[in-house]
């Protein structure tokens, strides 16, 4: 039986044509490319159901009802991206789906976006724009890297990069991570590792970098932000739900937090009617720290090639392939 999958990843949608001419042309698999505006519901995804064998997907609600609703067809789950946490990877294994992803995928255009985000508060840099468009000559009191202390929760891939990068601006730095972190890293990098509370009532900024699961839902919440100075700025480039967004516009509608930037969400995309809007003192972004054409391209092609080996396709010819396009 000729296979058919399912592209829905956004990312990969303006370019869908040239991956079809090497699924479709190449391997002869037939494509399916619903319209999606941000990810694919789970009644969306049953639609479907029973008519095919892979899908190559972005933040699609892979629940385990999707999952017992698409198998005995349905072979594997290709997430364009490196977070699996709309995929119920538990009902995936036990059901025979293989759940592939892209480790370390984002490194880079992640990081450096967190640290974009740090030096736009700390040199006032999008305020001091808004003020001269508004015809005000303001000269606000602004600050250094140097002169602060960054805290990182998290230090996987993207938190040491962070930390790597940070090193050249000769700030401060606290991690924390509920996994251990390698005392040579620490040391190589002149950084000290403390507790959550700790962390959050030292650092002038906290940024997160944490995955999204059961320990680091709402990780920050009405407590945690609670232990944080009331002039700190939270960053958030990881995943929306870590942090407890209605806790967080308490916090500044009190003035208890200095600022906040994010580029994910509880609800993606972000409501209209979402009080985070209103704050002048906070950054948004549209789920977009991830992006650049080399990381994106990486992504790709990986992700392709993660939903045809489970199926049986040969990849070899694959980097060749891509080539031609």
């Amino acid at each position: 039986m000729k296979h058919t999958i399912i592209l829905s990843a956004p990312y990969m949608m303006s370019s869908v044509e040239r991956f079809r001419k090497v699924i479709e042309g190449y391997y002869g698999i037939n494509m399916i490319v619903p319209e999606v505006k941000q990810k694919l519901t789970e009644d969306q995804i049953i639609s479907y159901a029973g008519q095919f064998d892979g899908t190559i997907c972005g933040d699609d609600v892979y629940s385990a009802r999707v999952i017992e609703a698409c198998v005995p067809r349905l072979k594997v789950i290709s997430k364009w991206g490196t977070g699996i946490d709309a995929i119920d990877k538990e009902a995936a294994t036990r059901l025979g789906v293989v759940v592939g992803n892209t480790l370390n995928a984002f490194t880079i255009p992640v990081s450096e976006t967190a640290i974009g985000y740090m030096l736009s508060f700390f040199r006032a840099i999008p305020f001091m724009d808004d003020s001269m468009r508004e015809g005000i000559w303001n000269k606000p009191s602004t600050t250094t890297l140097s002169e602060n202390t960054i805290g990182i929760v998290g230090v996987g891939n993207i938190g040491q990069a962070v930390v790597r990068r940070l090193r050249a601006f000769g700030c401060r730095i606290l991690v924390n991570d509920i996994a251990e972190i390698k005392p040579d890293f620490l040391i190589e990098n002149r950084i000290e590792s403390v507790s959550l509370p700790e962390l959050l009532s030292r650092s002038d900024i906290v940024t997160m970098h944490t995955d999204l699961n059961p320990t680091s839902y709402h990780l920050i919440n009405r407590e945690t932000l609670a232990m944080m100075k009331p002039t700190a700025i939270l960053i958030n480039t990881s995943r929306g739900p870590i942090v407890d967004e209605a806790a967080l516009a308490e916090a500044l509608e009190n003035g208890k937090l200095g600022g906040a930037a994010l580029d994910v969400f509880e609800v993606e995309p972000l409501p209209d009617d979402s009080p985070l809007r209103k704050f002048k003192n906070v950054l948004l972004a549209p789920h977009n720290s991830n992006y650049s054409p080399m990381a994106c391209e990486r992504v790709h092609w990986n992700t392709i090639r993660n939903c045809l080996i489970p199926l049986g396709y040969d990849v070899s010819k694959l980097e060749e392939l891509k080539k031609t396009i």
